[in-house]
């Protein structure tokens, strides 16, 4: 029998023996000088393994492998390093002062709306199919989680189990989720389904991987916890990805612009990263590189990307008309192009706009079903209302 202070390590195949545990392993490797994977195990029994080589304390179970494996197929490719509201989090905050600025207002909502939108890529959450729902605007229509599994990311896991536990009661719509758990409701009743300190606690899960660290700073007043960033290259690789798709002069889009290979909906993750940065503010942190005209076209880009996303089917919400310029996403965009108009420089490029409609190309690649996901419409849905954050601030 094992000693009630040892671990044992989980069997699979034919394990014959149920009193071989880690003390046989001790013994074995006493008896013969050295420590090897093949003699620890006894004839008949198959270690499942372990997290490092050669170790004996920690253990995974193969159904988890393949668990994971189905997980990937069923979605369509691996799930990346950091979420979208990490990466929106990590281009707001400063790098040596490590907090986001004072003055800006918008990306506490657009944070939740990125919430929504990681959900619905990782297919948790989708629009009710209701043949009628065209009928009402994209941020009117309901949505209803489709799988309550845990993701594995603490904010998700809270919001997807309040969806789930609200859905039996009331199915809300995009535009509410957004107002519930941003706090923007006169309903003391449903006061309850805001998400607090969102930005503190995910730059406490960046600390946890190693991308941000912690430090206490002085604010003549008062101390705070503050957030420098620790993993400047995580930062660095964000910051080109979004350049990168935002100078681009090809349509083909480049893999710079992109996460790694074999991520699930890289493309759609791009484009929802560069709009929900533009929405909630942050984008020009990305562009200090990039000189004055070189960052107005670029946020000319993002507006135009942000228009064509805004809408169901992707690529209906922008179509140029007789040569006429794109209409603007956002309040900012429209006054970005009065202002070119008003200076005689309102052209539209040409070349910037067959980038876009590639772009519209790659993400309806990735759709499952074409226009009947309901998954992609929910995203278009929010990238709707976040569009209109600017002018309700």
């Amino acid at each position: 029998m094992a000693s009630a202070g040892g671990l044992s390590r989980r069997r699979v195949g034919g394990a014959t023996s149920s009193s071989y545990t880690d003390e046989d392993d001790d013994a074995h490797r006493a008896t013969n000088g050295h420590s090897t994977a093949d003699t620890s195990t006894p004839p008949g029994a198959q270690h499942a393994g372990s997290a490092f080589e050669g170790g004996n304390k920690i253990a995974f179970d193969p159904r988890d492998l393949q668990q994971d494996a189905s997980e990937e197929a069923r979605i369509g490719g691996k799930m990346p390093r950091l979420t979208i509201m990490e990466e929106v989090l990590l281009l707001g905050i400063k790098d040596k002062q490590g907090y986001l600025s004072f003055w800006n207002d918008n990306i506490s909502y657009a944070l939740r709306g990125c919430i929504l939108i990681e959900l619905a890529l990782r297919r948790r959450v989708a629009l009710v199919r209701d043949p009628n729902r065209r009928r009402i605007p994209i941020i009117e229509r309901l949505v209803e989680v489709i799988d309550d599994r845990q993701t594995g990311e603490t904010i998700l896991d809270e919001a997807l189990k309040m969806m789930k536990s609200q859905q039996d009661v009331e199915k809300l719509s995009i535009n509410s989720w957004i107002d519930l758990m941003s706090g923007e409701t006169w309903n003391v009743m449903k006061i309850g389904f805001q998400l607090k300190q969102v930005r503190e606690r995910l730059a406490k899960g960046l600390v946890d991987k190693g991308v941000l660290r912690t430090e206490k700073r002085n604010f003549l007043l008062f101390d705070m916890a503050t957030h420098p960033v620790a993993d400047v290259r995580t930062k660095e690789s964000i910051i080109n990805r979004v350049v990168t798709l935002l100078t681009s002069t090809t349509t083909a889009l480049p893999p710079a612009a992109l996460d790694k290979e074999g991520v699930q909906c890289r493309v759609l993750r791009a484009v929802c990263l560069v709009c929900a940065a533009y929405t909630a503010s942050v984008l020009d942190n990305a562009f200090g590189r990039l000189g004055y005209e070189e960052r107005e076209a670029a946020f000319q880009r993002c507006d135009e990307i942000l228009g064509e996303f805004v809408s169901w089917p992707f690529g209906t919400g922008g179509m140029m008309t007789s040569g006429a310029p794109t209409p603007a996403a956002t309040a900012a965009g429209r006054r970005r192009q009065a202002t070119r108009l008003a200076s005689g420089s309102g052209g539209v490029e040409v070349s910037g706009r067959e980038v876009v409609l590639g772009l519209v190309q790659e993400v309806r690649k990735e759709a499952v079903g074409g226009e009947e996901d309901v998954g992609f419409e929910l995203i278009a849905g929010v990238l709707e209302v976040l569009s209109k954050l600017d002018s309700l601030i």
